[in-house]
């Protein structure tokens, strides 16, 4: 993918390798010239010939996956020596379980909530009181003083 609004202007690989941007250059159509970072940060952690390497090996479907995950792996590497994408997807993952067990509790206390509701709202029985031992009489506490002197 060459730049549209100059069409001989040089690749952002062959750019910055100070070399001039031949018909079918293998970095051309993955790196534009408008994104020059995006070839520095994966030159810099992985190597132009490697990468050329990389690009002539797989088939020409996958490239653009594969120029893809190796500017967001540089990336990583850059934002995070040690770690990389790995840190990244640690922190992810944490933030997934996290969020799970955040969602499990909201649910279970949905389940409670709702059955509480269902509780209150089932009717009452106005029959023996024997069936439910544990059940007061309607009228339990109401007390009339009827006194008339």
């Amino acid at each position: 993918m060459a730049s549209s609004t100059h069409p001989n202007a040089p690749c952002a690989a062959c750019k910055f390798l100070r070399r001039k941007c031949i018909q079918g250059c293998v970095f051309s159509p993955y790196f534009p010239p408008e994104d020059p970072t995006k070839f520095a940060n994966v030159h810099k952690i992985f190597g132009a010939s490697n990468v050329s390497k990389l690009l002539n090996e797989i088939a020409p479907h996958q490239r653009e996956d594969a120029v893809n995950s190796l500017a967001y792996e540089a990336e990583a590497r850059l934002k995070d020596p040690v770690y990389g994408c790995v840190g990244a997807i640690s922190v992810l993952q944490r933030q997934v379980l996290r969020l799970q067990k955040e969602l499990d509790a909201t649910n279970a206390d949905l389940i409670r909530f709702s059955s509480d509701q269902n509780t209150l709202m089932m009717p009452q029985s106005s029959g023996n009181s024997l069936q439910n031992p544990h059940m007061l009489p309607p009228n339990y506490g109401a007390y009339s003083w009827n006194y008339n002197p």
